[in-house]
């Protein structure tokens, strides 16, 4: 089958909410954790959707791709959960230790920590948006609350716990999703959307019913073998074309690695108040400038740990589904195995992974559920969402 194509979508009518804006053509990008990896793609097969629960119009896969890009839905609120499982041990402890500010002096307000949290386990979002300029993210702890507040050139982060405010102000770029954190099936979505070519099948795989709305079902697999995910899901709003639903599946089974659903959700627009915000009576406020090009990350996109792209200065070996990021720390005899260089630490970290060797020599493999990481006792690293044995061969290929 021939690759994207850039035909209407057809089946459905008007979105609920008209938008002015068209996103970006749509790509799609291997969702990983841990590593930016490069790039992957699909060819868009134009599979019927099957029959289901609701009885939707026919639509095709790339008709499903383009009606997603086309959908710009700027007045909303509801409810996502976001689920979590890298197979990682948790982390809580650990990141208490270190600290609830930015490099060990910031705000516990501050999102660019904050919102960390979402790595991991399961939690519970509010979300509202009322255009670009007005958009809210509250993380429901169990006794206490987080939220992230964009309104016009103010950014406030409020963490309720520890009564701390963290304030910033916000260029008007016309970017919804500059001033917020990405960690919505929209956002998933659009990182899974980013580039196309044939190494991914795309199929429409029938319909549910996400959050009370009528949905289409977009299925897309890997064709390359060496790849740990097995499928990634999309559940799209029928009417908007809003991204409702997001899985991503590994193939050893189980558990998704990734999903993020919208339980309830609404295209009216919120109340004013909703984006209102004033720091309470005695909490302590950290106030950071923009920097110079008048921008700042006060919005860590969520979405992009689950990526490519998010490792700077890695180059890559192969591409599609199979792309691994290769870089060099520099700590040559540093081994992670434990030796005298290595110390406690390098003895700790060696236990947890597993000892490999070949023409490049000796090295620990790491491994989530969905990606392995490879660091030789060289200091060279290569990482992606690929099995372990492909790791040593491109080692052994790079030598």
């Amino acid at each position: 089958m021939a690759p994207y194509e850039s035909d209407h979508a057809t089946g459905t009518g008007p979105d609920e909410d008209p938008r002015t804006g068209r996103r970006k053509a749509a790509r799609y990008v291997v969702p990983v954790a841990v590593v930016g990896v490069a790039a992957a793609t699909i060819g868009l097969v134009p599979a019927l959707a099957a029959s289901g629960d609701p009885d939707l119009p026919k639509i095709t896969a790339q008709q499903l791709v383009e009606k997603i890009a086309k959908s710009d839905v700027q007045r909303m609120s509801g409810t996502v959960k976001v689920s979590t499982d890298l197979g990682l041990p948790d982390l809580g402890s650990l990141q208490s230790g270190m600290g609830s500010g930015h490099d060990g002096d910031g705000s516990s307000a501050d999102p660019r920590t904050k919102l960390t949290e979402l790595a991991s386990g399961t939690h519970t979002l509010r979300v509202a948006a009322d255009s670009p300029e007005k958009q809210k993210v509250s993380l429901l702890e169990r006794d206490a609350e987080y939220s992230l507040i964009h309104n016009d050139k103010n950014v406030w982060g409020y963490d309720s716990a520890s009564n701390e405010v963290f304030h910033t102000t916000a260029q008007h770029t016309g970017d919804r999703r500059e001033h917020r954190p990405s960690a919505t099936p929209d956002d998933f979505a659009e990182e899974a959307l980013k580039s196309v070519d044939s190494t991914t099948s795309v199929t429409v795989d029938g319909t549910a019913r996400i959050a009370g709305r009528d949905a289409y079902q977009l299925v897309i697999k890997p064709k390359q073998s060496g790849s740990t995910v097995r499928d990634v899901t999309i559940g799209v709003d029928a009417k908007t074309g809003l991204p409702l639903k997001f899985t991503l599946t590994p193939k050893s089974g189980g558990a998704p690695v990734l999903d993020a659903g919208f339980t309830k959700v609404s295209f009216a627009a919120p109340p004013a108040s909703t984006f209102d915000f004033r720091p309470p009576k005695g909490a302590k406020v950290t106030e950071e400038k923009p920097g110079k090009d008048g921008r700042r990350e006060h919005a860590p996109d969520f979405g992009e740990q689950f990526a490519p792209g998010g490792l700077s200065g890695a180059d890559t070996i192969g591409e599609g589904w199979t792309t691994i990021a290769r870089f060099d720390t520099g700590a040559k005899g540093d081994k992670t195995s434990g030796s005298e260089q290595g110390g406690a630490m390098g003895g700790f970290l060696g236990s947890l992974g597993d000892q490999v060797s070949g023409d490049f020599g000796k090295g620990t493999v790491f491994s989530t559920r969905l990606v392995n990481a490879l660091i030789t006792d060289d200091g060279k690293v290569y990482a992606g969402a690929v099995t372990k044995d492909a790791l040593v061969k491109a080692a052994d290929a790079d030598k």
